[in-house]
């Protein structure tokens, strides 16, 4: 399996980058685009790279945010018969605060070319999503001052527009969680992946005993990370200082599992 970084934060090899994350994942018999960032940069950067988004057999959504679904209708343009799976929940309105909307383009809505994903969805042999809705979490986490607009109403997000998706090859369990925003640990409870491939939404945490302590929990599993994203670049540094097998995936990097 090959992953690419399409787009992320910061780039490793001098490719333009935006907040946001986009991934395009090889593997035998299928090849599939995971998250598309805030734009059409995502598609430059393939370009740039020489990846052929039209040859991509399916399309991800991790969650209804913009920087990870802005760049949808390019992707459409571009592949005209790949399916798209997202969250049932992922086109509700939602806010970074109150003003600031950070939902996706609720006129895709009713594009053919969508799945809608409840709790569970088998996509090929080995490659399923997971929405985790009556996961027990063990775990804290908060919405950080992120919202969701449900029958009228301005709500914290409980983030049930997320989901995580699992690929199962040669023995191992690779999972690529978007975000992460129902708690990096929790996650890790309910998986117990091999390799987590995906932001962990930790970058307003302030490097102290509480990150410390995360970053501990973290490397109390047998799993390689890699990371970026809303992870936060100073974050991830004090995290690395705790943890033998977390790194760093930047906007142009490949690694091979």
């Amino acid at each position: 399996m090959k992953i690419t970084a399409l787009l992320e934060n910061t780039s490793a090899c001098g490719l333009p980058t935006e907040h946001g994350l986009s991934l395009f994942v090889e593997m035998e018999g299928h090849r599939f685009l995971f998250d598309t960032g805030q734009t059409d940069l995502f598609a430059r950067n393939a370009e740039t790279l020489g990846i052929d988004l039209s040859a991509a057999d399916f399309a991800v959504l991790s969650h209804g945010h913009y920087d990870h679904g802005g760049g949808l209708r390019t992707f459409c343009s571009i592949n005209s018969h790949a399916p798209v799976y997202m969250s049932r929940y992922a086109f509700e309105p939602h806010y970074n605060g109150t003003e600031k909307y950070i939902g996706l383009d609720r006129s895709l809505a009713g594009s053919g070319r969508i799945i809608f994903v409840d709790e569970e969805k088998s996509i090929a042999d080995g490659i399923t999503l997971y929405g985790c809705h009556h996961a027990p979490r063990t775990a804290d986490f908060g919405s950080c001052g992120l919202n969701m607009v449900q029958e009228g109403k301005m709500l914290e997000d409980d983030f049930r527009h997320e989901q995580y998706l699992l690929v199962e090859e040669k023995g191992k369990k690779i999972l690529f969680s978007g975000c992460s925003h129902r708690g990096i640990l929790n996650i890790m409870n309910w998986f117990h992946p091999d390799i987590l491939i995906g932001g962990f939404h930790l970058s307003k945490f302030p490097m102290d005993e509480t990150l410390a302590r995360i970053a501990k929990e973290l490397d109390s599993y047998p799993t390689a990370y890699y990371t970026g994203h809303c992870t936060g670049t100073e974050q991830y540094r004090f995290m690395k200082e705790n943890m033998k097998n977390l790194y760093y995936l930047s906007t142009g990097e490949s690694i091979v599992i």
